[in-house]
Protein backbone atom coordinates (compact mmCIF):
# COMPACT_ATOMS: atom_id res chain seq x y z
CA UNK A 1 0.00 0.00 0.00
CA UNK A 2 1.55 3.31 -1.06
CA UNK A 3 1.12 6.77 0.50
CA UNK A 4 -1.31 7.86 -2.22
CA UNK A 5 -3.62 4.97 -1.34
CA UNK A 6 -3.29 5.69 2.39
CA UNK A 7 -4.17 9.36 1.85
CA UNK A 8 -7.18 8.47 -0.33
CA UNK A 9 -8.43 6.11 2.39
CA UNK A 10 -7.92 8.69 5.16
CA UNK A 11 -9.74 11.45 3.23
CA UNK A 12 -12.60 9.05 2.50
CA UNK A 13 -12.88 7.85 6.12
CA UNK A 14 -12.92 11.39 7.53
CA UNK A 15 -15.46 12.56 4.92
CA UNK A 16 -17.84 9.66 5.59
CA UNK A 17 -17.42 10.12 9.36
CA UNK A 18 -18.30 13.80 8.98
CA UNK A 19 -21.33 12.92 6.85
CA UNK A 20 -22.59 10.47 9.49
CA UNK A 21 -21.95 12.83 12.42
CA UNK A 22 -22.44 16.44 11.28
CA UNK A 23 -25.92 16.46 9.86
CA UNK A 24 -28.30 14.86 12.34
CA UNK A 25 -31.74 16.47 12.59
CA UNK A 26 -32.07 18.53 15.75
CA UNK A 27 -28.70 17.45 17.14
CA UNK A 28 -25.78 19.77 17.77
CA UNK A 29 -22.37 18.51 16.61
CA UNK A 30 -20.57 16.55 19.31
CA UNK A 31 -16.85 15.86 19.05
CA UNK A 32 -17.26 12.71 21.17
CA UNK A 33 -19.93 11.41 18.78
CA UNK A 34 -17.68 12.28 15.83
CA UNK A 35 -14.85 10.24 17.38
CA UNK A 36 -17.20 7.27 17.91
CA UNK A 37 -18.34 7.56 14.29
CA UNK A 38 -14.73 7.93 13.11
CA UNK A 39 -13.78 4.74 14.97
CA UNK A 40 -16.71 2.69 13.68
CA UNK A 41 -16.72 4.11 10.13
CA UNK A 42 -12.95 3.83 10.00
CA UNK A 43 -12.91 0.15 10.90
CA UNK A 44 -15.91 -0.65 8.68
CA UNK A 45 -14.60 1.25 5.68
CA UNK A 46 -10.93 0.28 5.87
CA UNK A 47 -11.60 -3.42 6.43
CA UNK A 48 -14.25 -3.40 3.64
CA UNK A 49 -11.76 -1.95 1.16
CA UNK A 50 -8.85 -4.11 2.33
CA UNK A 51 -11.01 -7.22 1.89
CA UNK A 52 -11.51 -6.27 -1.79
CA UNK A 53 -7.80 -5.56 -2.19
CA UNK A 54 -6.58 -8.82 -0.67
CA UNK A 55 -9.00 -11.02 -2.60
CA UNK A 56 -7.86 -9.26 -5.80
CA UNK A 57 -4.23 -9.86 -4.84
CA UNK A 58 -5.13 -13.52 -4.23
CA UNK A 59 -6.19 -13.67 -7.89
CA UNK A 60 -2.86 -12.17 -8.94
CA UNK A 61 -4.05 -8.72 -9.98
CA UNK A 62 -2.95 -5.37 -8.62
CA UNK A 63 -5.58 -3.45 -6.67
CA UNK A 64 -5.54 0.04 -5.17
CA UNK A 65 -8.12 2.20 -3.40
CA UNK A 66 -8.85 5.59 -4.95
CA UNK A 67 -11.23 8.22 -3.60
CA UNK A 68 -14.00 9.44 -5.90
CA UNK A 69 -14.36 13.21 -5.57
CA UNK A 70 -18.00 13.16 -6.68
CA UNK A 71 -18.80 10.44 -4.14
CA UNK A 72 -17.11 12.41 -1.35
CA UNK A 73 -19.11 15.50 -2.31
CA UNK A 74 -22.38 13.53 -2.54
CA UNK A 75 -21.78 12.00 0.90
CA UNK A 76 -21.67 15.44 2.52
CA UNK A 77 -24.43 17.01 0.39
CA UNK A 78 -26.90 14.10 0.80
CA UNK A 79 -26.29 14.00 4.56
CA UNK A 80 -26.88 17.76 4.75
CA UNK A 81 -29.99 17.77 2.54
CA UNK A 82 -31.59 14.82 4.37
CA UNK A 83 -30.43 16.02 7.81
CA UNK A 84 -28.47 12.82 8.27
CA UNK A 85 -31.29 10.49 7.24
CA UNK A 86 -29.28 9.28 4.23
CA UNK A 87 -25.54 9.16 3.68
CA UNK A 88 -24.25 8.36 0.20
CA UNK A 89 -21.58 5.92 1.30
CA UNK A 90 -19.60 5.48 -1.92
CA UNK A 91 -16.57 7.74 -1.51
CA UNK A 92 -14.31 5.63 -3.71
CA UNK A 93 -13.45 2.10 -4.71
CA UNK A 94 -10.70 -0.45 -5.03
CA UNK A 95 -9.67 -0.39 -8.66
CA UNK A 96 -8.44 -3.62 -10.21
CA UNK A 97 -5.49 -3.45 -12.60
CA UNK A 98 -5.44 -6.66 -14.61
CA UNK A 99 -7.83 -9.17 -16.12
CA UNK A 100 -10.34 -11.03 -13.98
CA UNK A 101 -13.22 -13.22 -15.06
CA UNK A 102 -16.83 -12.80 -13.88
CA UNK A 103 -16.42 -15.24 -10.99
CA UNK A 104 -13.25 -13.54 -9.75
CA UNK A 105 -14.84 -10.10 -10.11
CA UNK A 106 -17.88 -11.29 -8.16
CA UNK A 107 -15.75 -12.75 -5.38
CA UNK A 108 -13.62 -9.61 -5.16
CA UNK A 109 -16.84 -7.55 -4.88
CA UNK A 110 -18.34 -9.98 -2.34
CA UNK A 111 -15.37 -9.63 0.02
CA UNK A 112 -16.19 -6.06 1.12
CA UNK A 113 -19.86 -6.48 2.10
CA UNK A 114 -19.13 -9.91 3.58
CA UNK A 115 -16.49 -8.28 5.81
CA UNK A 116 -19.10 -5.70 6.90
CA UNK A 117 -21.58 -8.48 7.68
CA UNK A 118 -19.03 -10.31 9.85
CA UNK A 119 -18.11 -7.05 11.62
CA UNK A 120 -21.77 -6.08 12.16
CA UNK A 121 -22.61 -9.46 13.67
CA UNK A 122 -19.45 -9.34 15.82
CA UNK A 123 -20.25 -5.85 17.12
CA UNK A 124 -23.85 -6.89 17.77
CA UNK A 125 -22.81 -10.03 19.67
CA UNK A 126 -20.26 -8.08 21.72
CA UNK A 127 -22.94 -5.51 22.63
CA UNK A 128 -24.68 -8.22 24.68
CA UNK A 129 -21.45 -9.14 26.48
CA UNK A 130 -19.75 -5.76 26.98
CA UNK A 131 -22.75 -3.81 28.18
CA UNK A 132 -20.61 -0.87 29.31
CA UNK A 133 -19.71 -0.25 25.66
CA UNK A 134 -23.10 -1.27 24.29
CA UNK A 135 -23.95 2.01 22.55
CA UNK A 136 -20.58 2.13 20.75
CA UNK A 137 -20.86 -1.53 19.76
CA UNK A 138 -24.43 -1.08 18.48
CA UNK A 139 -23.22 1.94 16.52
CA UNK A 140 -20.49 -0.27 15.04
CA UNK A 141 -23.08 -2.89 14.12
CA UNK A 142 -25.33 -0.27 12.52
CA UNK A 143 -22.52 1.43 10.56
CA UNK A 144 -21.27 -1.90 9.22
CA UNK A 145 -24.78 -3.01 8.30
CA UNK A 146 -25.37 0.32 6.56
CA UNK A 147 -22.10 0.33 4.59
CA UNK A 148 -22.42 -3.34 3.63
CA UNK A 149 -26.12 -3.06 2.82
CA UNK A 150 -25.65 0.12 0.78
CA UNK A 151 -22.92 -1.59 -1.23
CA UNK A 152 -25.31 -4.45 -2.04
CA UNK A 153 -27.52 -2.18 -4.19
CA UNK A 154 -27.28 -3.93 -7.57
CA UNK A 155 -26.22 -0.90 -9.63
CA UNK A 156 -22.74 0.00 -10.87
CA UNK A 157 -20.35 1.02 -9.49
CA UNK A 158 -21.50 -0.62 -6.24
CA UNK A 159 -20.44 -4.14 -5.23
CA UNK A 160 -24.00 -5.45 -5.51
CA UNK A 161 -23.95 -5.07 -9.30
CA UNK A 162 -20.83 -7.23 -9.71
CA UNK A 163 -22.08 -9.80 -7.19
CA UNK A 164 -25.54 -10.06 -8.83
CA UNK A 165 -23.95 -10.39 -12.29
CA UNK A 166 -21.75 -13.23 -10.99
CA UNK A 167 -24.21 -15.13 -8.76
CA UNK A 168 -27.79 -14.04 -8.05
CA UNK A 169 -28.09 -16.50 -5.15
CA UNK A 170 -25.00 -15.13 -3.41
CA UNK A 171 -26.31 -11.59 -3.93
CA UNK A 172 -29.77 -12.56 -2.61
CA UNK A 173 -28.42 -14.34 0.47
CA UNK A 174 -26.19 -11.42 1.42
CA UNK A 175 -28.86 -8.82 0.68
CA UNK A 176 -31.44 -10.67 2.82
CA UNK A 177 -28.82 -11.01 5.59
CA UNK A 178 -28.38 -7.23 5.66
CA UNK A 179 -32.15 -6.62 5.65
CA UNK A 180 -32.62 -9.01 8.59
CA UNK A 181 -29.69 -7.43 10.41
CA UNK A 182 -31.18 -3.96 9.95
CA UNK A 183 -34.53 -5.17 11.27
CA UNK A 184 -32.84 -6.75 14.29
CA UNK A 185 -30.64 -3.73 15.06
CA UNK A 186 -33.65 -1.45 14.59
CA UNK A 187 -35.21 -3.09 17.63
CA UNK A 188 -32.56 -1.57 19.94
Amino acid sequence: MDWTEVMHILVSVVTIALAFSLFRAGVVFSFDYFLAILLTVGSAFILHELAHKYVALHYGVHAAYRAWTTGLFLALVMAFVTQGAFVFAAPGAVYIFGQVNRRQSGRIALAGPLMNLVLAITFLALSFILTGAQSLLLLGAYINAFIGGFNMIPFAPLDGEKIARWDQRAWGALFVSFVLLFLFIGGF
